[in-house]
């Protein structure tokens, strides 16, 4: 298992898809829960959703999920794992492109695309998804296996502070939940966390 974080202006005991678009990233990467690497990242997201709808309350859950395997994610900027890409193809009962399998995030594009019957030039296919169509791969890859979308904060730093989609909240267990400042820029004020009894 893997410590992450989450952060929101919201207090609740379990996870949810219920509020999915509402938080700082508009669900671009995705449909599921957002989850972090870093604390200070969780911190800002809280902050930046907050302020928008004039909160200034934040607060960040330290959370484990499953660890991360060559077979149960797609990375944004990497090639689809052939394993991934061979299953998702038999279930689908048809090949995905090879254009399509060359980024985690055209892959997850184009089955959200494919499986809400929408058929169009693979271009078109792997560059947007309407939120309908995410949730609908959000599902299917559940159900196929696949735990998370995963993208690095950074593109240019691919192994660094990575950012998740969990696609399913039964993956993702609260361990502690702490409240916390940040400055004008919504960076964490180290020493500002506090425990939040729930």
């Amino acid at each position: 298992m893997e410590i992450f974080y989450h952060g929101t202006h919201r207090l609740f005991d379990h996870f949810s898809l219920d509020h999915q678009g509402e938080g700082e990233g508009k669900a671009k990467y995705g449909s599921g829960i957002y989850i972090t690497s870093s604390f200070a990242t969780a911190a800002r997201y809280a902050a930046k959703a907050g302020k928008r709808q004039g909160v200034d309350t934040y607060y960040v859950y330290t959370i484990e999920v499953p660890d991360i395997t060559p077979t149960n994610h797609l990375f944004s900027c990497r090639p689809v794992a052939e394993d991934v890409a061979s299953h998702i193809e038999s279930v689908l009962g048809e090949r995905v492109p090879d254009e399509a399998k060359l980024k985690g995030k055209f892959f997850r594009k184009y089955v959200a695309n494919l499986i809400t019957g929408q058929r169009t030039t693979v271009k078109k296919m792997t560059s947007r998804a309407e939120s309908e169509a995410e949730r609908a791969a959000a599902r299917f890859f559940d159900e196929n296996g696949l735990v998370y979308f995963a993208w690095p904060q950074a593109q240019t730093k691919p192994d660094g502070i990575t950012n998740r989609t969990v696609f399913n909240v039964d993956n993702i267990r609260i361990l502690k939940v702490e409240q916390v400042q940040v400055d004008d820029e919504n960076d964490l004020i180290e020493g500002s966390q506090v425990d939040v009894k729930r």
